[in-house]
Formats: structure tokens, C-alpha cells, sequence
């Protein structure tokens, strides 16, 4: 574990987790097929604090999030990167639990895609 306890997760603190937690076999009635991703991540609160953070998993209605330390629920800015571009999308996130390490799970839906 990194020294910092806001870090980053790691692509490994991704996998010990979602191996942890494990897969079911429902749908739970989603309305969109989810796609795993693992790409790096910031969530800008709502205070304007930015939380490093791992995606998960991301679906055309919502995304879901693996960080350090609880986030409140509500509206959050969610950044994305590739090698060539930046992403900003608006969330409203809807729930957040506790894993192992001192790590989170969250996830919401989608509002709206943010310009720069």
C-alpha cells in the first residue's frame, strides 16, 4: 500500500478487490450491458477536492469507481483520460462501500458530458 492514503489505487488493488467481492450471476436490472475498465481516474467533489481514483467498470448510463476513503453521495465531476484526449463527464453518485485496504467502491449515473 502507498504511503499516501489518498493515492491512487493500483491496477493490482483493482484486481484483489473485484476478486474479493466476487461476480454474480444477476443482472440486477440494469438497463445497459457493463464493459470492465480500468483506466486512471479523478473525482472532483462537489468542496472541489480531487480524489485519485480507478475506474471499474462503465456502462452508456453510468460507471463505477474504485478509491481511497468514503465519498459523499451527490453530484461529482468524474475525469477520464486516453493518450490523446481528456474526458469530463458530470455523475451523480449513488453509493459508495467500503472494501479492503481502506478502499471504496462507488458508482453512479451519468448527467452529462462536460467541455473544457
Amino acid at each position: 500500500m502507498s504511503a499516501d492514503p489518498w493515492s491512487r489505487p493500483t491496477l493490482d488493488d483493482l484486481k484483489q478487490v473485484l476478486e474479493n467481492i466476487g461476480k454474480t450471476d444477476g443482472d440486477h436490472e440494469r438497463a445497459a450491458e457493463r464493459l470492465d475498465l480500468s483506466v486512471p481516474a479523478e473525482v472532483i467533489t462537489a468542496r472541489g477536492s480531487t480524489i485519485p481514483a480507478m475506474t471499474r467498470e462503465i456502462s452508456r448510463f453510468g460507471i463505477g469507481l474504485l478509491h481511497r476513503g468514503s465519498l459523499q453521495m451527490g453530484d461529482v465531476t468524474v475525469k477520464m483520460a486516453s493518450d490523446t484526449r481528456e474526458y469530463k463527464y458530470l455523475v451523480r453518485l449513488e453509493w459508495c462501500t467500503p472494501c479492503e485496504n481502506g478502499m471504496f467502491i462507488s458508482g453512479g449515473q451519468f448527467l452529462g458530458k462536460l467541455d473544457e
